[in-house]
């Protein structure tokens, strides 16, 4: 199955391909200072792959704080975080945002808060490539 979502005005879209899709969708509550002001809640499938659409390219901003080891692609236009990646040893890896989700039931996302303050560079980045989604196609 394919979940689509996007930003709110569109400008930044995607397809994430997860089969099949289970019953409950996992997401993670983030802690860190930027996830907390902007409400993010995180999923992703080790197993599936994502295509990010950009209609203007102009219009995207990245954020990276901390580590560095993240960008948070944020639509200019209208304010929407709908994805987050990570490039590990030359591989895009990815998560995305529950709340940009088109078309999905909102009773399936099962949200468990996470905290990541203090975790090791090393740690953090063997989470990701075990957790995150490992295929991310940008158009």
């Amino acid at each position: 199955m394919t979940i689509d979502g996007r930003c709110h005005c569109g400008n930044i879209a995607f397809s994430l391909a997860w089969d099949p899709l289970p019953a409950e969708i996992p997401a993670r509550a983030c802690g860190c200072t930027f996830c907390l002001k902007h409400g993010g809640l995180w999923t992703s499938n080790p197993k599936g792959s994502l295509d990010v659409r950009i209609a203007d390219r102009a219009r995207v901003r990245r954020y990276a704080f901390g580590t560095r080891t993240a960008e948070f692609h944020i639509c200019a236009a209208c304010g929407v975080v709908p994805v987050v990646t990570s490039v590990l040893d030359g591989r895009t890896y990815g998560v995305v945002s529950v709340h940009a989700f088109e078309g999905i039931d909102r009773s399936r996302i099962r949200s468990a808060p996470m905290d990541y303050e203090g975790e090791a560079l090393e740690a953090r980045v063997a989470r990701r490539k075990r957790n995150w989604i490992p295929e991310v196609r940008f158009s």
